[in-house]
């Protein structure tokens, strides 16, 4: 039996194919919020080692190794990315301005 060839057939090389909206780090799409298009991009979280950051939806901390989402505007430059929890991305035109805390939450 021979190995496995995971070349791709037809002599195409990675410039030549089309484009199908997949990056190196999973798939990216674009989404309106507030007006505007913002780039959404899946993050495993596992690269993120030692990393935290909160989430502008519930204002809670993602913890390192968290899968999540990162989102920034369209025109937007690296200092305007965000990390969200997935579900709070799919809730975010349902939230109010004022994010409410719980009582134990932390205020830092």
């Amino acid at each position: 039996m021979s190995p496995r060839n995971n070349r791709p057939r037809g002599g195409e090389t990675p410039d030549e194919r089309p484009s199908t909206g997949l990056d190196r780090y999973g798939l990216e799409r674009t989404e309106e919020y507030q007006g505007e298009d913002w780039k959404v991009r899946h993050v495993a979280g596992a690269s993120a080692a030692g990393k935290r950051y909160r989430c502008p939806g519930c204002d809670q901390e993602i913890p390192s190794g968290t899968p999540h989402l990162v989102a920034w505007p369209e025109y937007g430059g690296v200092d305007d990315r965000r990390h969200w929890h997935k579900a709070c991305w799919n809730a975010k035109d349902r939230r109010t301005t004022k994010v409410q805390r719980s009582r134990n939450a932390p205020r830092y």
